[in-house]
C-alpha cells in the first residue's frame, strides 16, 4: 500500500504517475484554471510525475489566445508536462455549441496516448467540463488506475439554473452527471453544500471529499489613493466593484440597472464591472448612457489585487435563477482583499453560506436593484461596520482559505485514491 508523503517531500517509493484532464489551465487566470494548476504544482512538489491534458486557453473572453495554433501542442509547467488539444470555441456559447466544444475536447483528450510513459496510477478529471470524466474512464482499471473527479460546479444544476437548455435537458444532464460521478473512485468538491447535491445524484457520501478553493491572489501592494486615481475613481465616491467573468450565471443586468437607479437618485456611487465574458457586449449596450457605471478590461497580477483593495465594496451578483450550481471563486480574493462584500444571492446559495460563515459581508436577494443600492448606501453610511466586515473577511481568508492546506489535501486525496484502487473497482 502506498503511504502519503509529507508536502514538499520526494520519496521514490511513493512516486505516482498522475494524469490530470481538464479544459482550463493557465494562462487562463480566472475560473478553475488557477486551482487546477495549484493542484498540479502540489502533486509535482510532492515528487509525483504529473501530466496534464488541457485545452487551448480561451476563458473568459471566449476566444483562443493569440499564438495558440495547430491541433496539438506540448508545453512544460515546471516539472509537469502539459499537452494541449484543439477544440472549437463558440463566440456565443449556446447549450448546443458548448456541448460540441466539450465533446470535441473530450474526444481529443481521450485520444492522447501514453507516449512512452507508464500507465497512470491515478487519473484526475476536472469538472467543468463534465464530459472530461468520459476521457478519464478510458484509463480506469481495477487494481491499476484509479479515477478521481474534482467538481468545481454542479453541472446539471448549471444547465438548469442558467437557462441555457430546457427542463428536459436538465433532467438528462442530471442523469448523466450522476452516472459519471458514480464511476469515480472518489470525488472532491469545493464546498460542503455540494455534498447534498451529489447525494441527490446517487453519489455515495463516503466517496466525497471537501477540498476548498483558496485565495490565489496576493494582498495589495500599491497605495490605495494612487490606485483609485489611476482607475478614475473619485476620493469621495463609493466604488462598488464586481471583478471576474461576465456570463449568464452572474446576471449582471442587475448591476447595470442598479447603476441606472443610482443615476436617477443622484447617489454618490460608482458601479464597476472589471473583467470580460460572453455577456460583456450586451451589458455595455444595456448600460449605454449610465453615468454611474464603468467597464474595465481585466487587470494583470498586482494591479488586480490593488483594484480590489482600492474599492469600497466588493460585489458578488448572481442571476435570480442561480442558487445551487456553484461557489463564486471570486470570494476567496474578495476576503483576502479586506473589503466588505455585498452578495446579491439567494439565502440557500453557497455564496450566501460563505457570507454567513465568514462574517465578511451582507446579502440581498438577486435581481433587485433597489435592494442592492440600499445595501451599498447603508454600508457607505456606517464606516464602523465596513471596518468590522473587512476585518472579519480577511481573518476568514487567513484561517480557512490558505493554499497550503488545500494543496496538502489534494496530495493526500490523490495518494489515497492510489492506495485504495484495488478495493474500489466497482463501477456503479
Amino acid at each position: 500500500m502506498l503511504t502519503p508523503t509529507a508536502p514538499g517531500s520526494r520519496t521514490a517509493q511513493t512516486q505516482l504517475d498522475v494524469l490530470v484532464l481538464g479544459m482550463h489551465y493557465p494562462p487562463e487566470h480566472t475560473g478553475n484554471a488557477p486551482y487546477t494548476a495549484g493542484m498540479v504544482a502540489a502533486l509535482a512538489d510532492a515528487g509525483h510525475r504529473v501530466r496534464v491534458v488541457t485545452g487551448y486557453p480561451h476563458y473568459p473572453q471566449w476566444a483562443v489566445h493569440d499564438g495558440y495554433t495547430g491541433l496539438r501542442r506540448h508545453e512544460a509547467d515546471g516539472p509537469a508536462r502539459v499537452t494541449r488539444v484543439r477544440h472549437p470555441v463558440p463566440s456565443a456559447p449556446s447549450a448546443l455549441r458548448r456541448a460540441a466544444m466539450d465533446a470535441t475536447f473530450t474526444a481529443h483528450a481521450a485520444a492522447i496516448g501514453r507516449q512512452g510513459a507508464r500507465r497512470p496510477d491515478v487519473v484526475v478529471a476536472v469538472s467543468p467540463v463534465l464530459l472530461t470524466v468520459v476521457a478519464g474512464l478510458r484509463w480506469k482499471k481495477r487494481g491499476r488506475t484509479a479515477l478521481g473527479v474534482v467538481t468545481q460546479d454542479l453541472y446539471s444544476r448549471a444547465v438548469t439554473e442558467t437557462g441555457i437548455a430546457s427542463a428536459g435537458a436538465g433532467q438528462a444532464a442530471a442523469k448523466l452527471e450522476g452516472w459519471l460521478l458514480r464511476q469515480a473512485d472518489g470525488v472532491a468538491v469545493v464546498h460542503e453544500q455540494f455534498r447534498d447535491g451529489l447525494a441527490g445524484l446517487g453519489v455515495d457520501r463516503d466517496r466525497v471529499s471537501v477540498i476548498r478553493n483558496w485565495a490565489h491572489v496576493d494582498s495589495a501592494h500599491g497605495e490605495r489613493a494612487a490606485t483609485r486615481r489611476s482607475l478614475g475613481w473619485g476620493d469621495d465616491e463609493v466604488v462598488v466593484l464586481h471583478a471576474g467573468n461576465m456570463g449568464l450565471k452572474q446576471g449582471l443586468e442587475n448591476v447595470v440597472d442598479t447603476a441606472r437607479l443610482a443615476d436617477e437618485r443622484g447617489a454618490n456611487v460608482r458601479f464597476v464591472l472589471l473583467g470580460d465574458g460572453n455577456q460583456r457586449t450586451a451589458l455595455e449596450e444595456r448600460g449605454a448612457g449610465v453615468g454611474r457605471l464603468q467597464f474595465r478590461d481585466p487587470l494583470p497580477g498586482d494591479h488586480f489585487s490593488d483594484a480590489l483593495a482600492a474599492a469600497d465594496v466588493l460585489l458578488v451578483n448572481e442571476a435570480p435563477t442561480v442558487a445551487e450550481m456553484s461557489v463564486p471563486s471570486k470570494l476567496t480574493s474578495y476576503f483576502t482583499a479586506g473589503r466588505p462584500v455585498v452578495a446579491a444571492s439567494w439565502e440557500r446559495s453557497a455564496a450566501s453560506a460563505e457570507i454567513r460563515r465568514s462574517g465578511g459581508g451582507v446579502r440581498v436577494d438577486p435581481g433587485s436593484p433597489q435592494d442592492l443600492l440600499d445595501a451599498v448606501r447603508g454600508l457607505a453610511g456606517d464606516p464602523a461596520r465596513i471596518d468590522a466586515l473587512a476585518t472579519a473577511g480577511r481573518a476568514y481568508a487567513q484561517q480557512h482559505l490558505g493554499a497550503a492546506a488545500a494543496h496538502r489535501d489534494y496530495q493526500r486525496w490523490v495518494e489515497g485514491l492510489a492506495a485504495s484502487r484495488a478495493s474500489r473497482g466497482r463501477t456503479s
